[in-house]
């Protein structure tokens, strides 16, 4: 009996322990699970930080919206740079109210500087993104992107103002009431399937002013064409000089009382080789059809007529005279007669023959291009080079020497690339160019789509390249803890500030 009574507890004990190590084991399991599903978790969100934006956080990491007033639990990721300013980005978000327009935050120059209406000074540093002059009659990249993410991502990565290419086929279609379809997924835009191309740029300028982003709108091409860049000139076949003044005139009256829209860039890159003779751009004192300062004047008050608060940019030609007094006039059509630049980067006509807007002058900035080797490679890049030598190069005598001599504002309107050589240490030069003199600039592009650049973002418009972020960032606006925008009263995006705020 005795013997039985021993085998009972000893069973009666292997059952107790073997019942004790499946609870051990459980709790061994449910932790270790509990580790790796945090870190997935953490990879996923790297991944959707990466991928989207949201319109603020508050510490306990919610996101709230303007349109509903919702809070959504969500997962953030802070990354931070040399900059110092923290990217804080929370995901899946929706439109935001949308204040009224406002007319205060106009801007008007200084010699070489950017002032607000209370004379503090600005610093545009922002970002191109195209597709109304390719003929998508809206932002290419919404055919796989949302609009409202990408627009309030711009805004959350410190860009203050967005350079927008247009085409004047596209607005004069508008004046007319013809309204060209814009393209884009209408299942992620859903919202924009009741709107006509041009309501949606409207419902677009509406998001930029509830984000504190401001806008230039640019005159990249007469005819709607996603190669139209590459006329010579702001008038073709299609669109005559009238009609591409007729362009500039419609957008400024329709815009005058609404400082979201802060600057117009009067042509993109014109240009034109000797041998092309009256279809290059030139610079003289004629009446020519094809004289860029005349036309460049007649546009600038074209424009300041309807708004006289608005920038004025004005970019360079791609050819310009060794000799003025020899040939002024541009009639030589051999090349060694004269200088050559980018097209739009040859501002040497400044210093002998500037932009004379009279009264106006002090909306003027002139808006030099200028890209590295992997675009073309120039002659100053060939052999060794480096900042001092491009500088001497290509820099100074092109265009620099306007901030040198306190004539005007600089803005540079596009420059950018691919992150790898040999373009990458021009990238840097002109990085540190920027950086060093405060200069205004718009990095080209936004558009994963852009053949000799590559873009801010990659093939799916949505994920950043925060190798080439990281790197443009150092040259956004900031204080060192904030991004700066050029609004007022509403701040740029979740990571930044509004003017009244940096100069309180």
């Amino acid at each position: 009996m005795k013997k039985k009574a021993q085998i009972i507890i000893i069973i009666e004990l292997v059952v107790v322990i073997f019942l004790f190590g499946i609870i051990i084991g459980r709790a061994i399991g449910k932790g270790s699970s509990k580790d790796e599903k945090t870190t997935i978790k953490a990879e996923n969100t790297s991944t959707e930080a990466n991928a989207t934006e949201a319109t603020s956080t508050t510490d306990d990491n919610k996101v709230v919206t303007e349109s509903d007033k919702k809070d959504e639990e969500v997962t953030t990721e802070t990354t931070a740079d040399t900059s110092g300013v923290a990217v804080n980005a929370p995901v899946d978000y929706m439109s935001k109210d949308v204040p009224s327009p406002t007319t205060d935050d106009w801007l008007h120059t200084d010699g070489k500087k950017i002032l607000d209406s209370k004379g503090n000074e600005v610093w545009l540093t922002g970002i191109n993104w195209f597709g109304y002059n390719t003929g998508t009659n809206t932002f290419d990249g919404l055919w796989a992107s949302d609009l409202n993410t990408s627009i309030q991502a711009i805004a959350n990565h410190g860009f203050n103002v967005i350079r927008v290419p247009f085409s004047a086929e596209l607005i004069l279609q508008w004046k007319k009431g013809e309204y060209p379809q814009a393209n884009y997924n209408q299942a992620y835009n859903d919202y924009l399937n009741d709107m006509n191309s041009q309501q949606i740029f409207d419902y677009i300028i509406g998001q930029f002013r509830a984000n504190g982003l401001k806008v230039i709108i640019d005159i990249h091409s007469a005819n709607t064409d996603a190669s139209g860049h590459n006329a010579n000139l702001w008038y073709t076949d299609r669109i005559s000089t009238a009609q591409y003044l007729e362009a500039l005139d419609y957008m400024s009256d329709r815009y005058k009382n609404d400082d979201t829209i802060i600057a117009f860039d009067l042509k993109n890159e014109p240009h034109g080789k000797p041998y092309e003779g009256s279809a290059a751009a030139k610079w003289d004192n004629s009446k020519d059809d094809n004289n860029w300062k005349y036309v460049a004047e007649t546009a600038a008050k074209t424009v300041l007529k309807n708004n006289p608060n608005a920038l004025i940019l004005v970019e360079g030609l791609e050819i310009y005279p060794r000799d003025i007094e020899s040939n002024g006039d541009f009639s030589s059509t051999n090349e060694d007669d004269y200088y050559f630049n980018w097209w739009g980067g040859n501002l040497r006509f400044v210093k002998d023959n500037p932009l004379d807007l009279g009264e106006y002058q002090s909306q003027l900035v002139y808006s030099p291009h200028d890209y590295g080797p992997t675009v073309y490679e120039q002659p100053w890049f060939k052999g060794e080079y480096d900042y001092d030598s491009l500088m001497a190069d290509c820099w100074k005598d092109n265009w620099f020497y306007i901030y040198e001599d306190n004539t005007a504002p600089l803005l540079i309107g596009e420059w950018g690339g691919f992150m790898k050589e040999p373009n990458l240490k021009w990238m840097t030069c002109m990085r540190t160019l920027i950086k060093t003199y405060k200069l205004n600039h718009t990095f080209w592009c936004f558009n994963a789509n852009s053949g000799d650049t590559g873009g801010m973002v990659k093939d799916d418009f949505v994920t950043w390249d925060e190798e080439k972020y990281n790197f443009v960032k150092e040259v956004l606006w900031n204080d060192g803890s904030k991004f700066i925008g050029l609004d007022h009263e509403i701040p740029l995006g979740i990571n930044g500030i509004s003017l009244s705020e940096y100069y309180k």
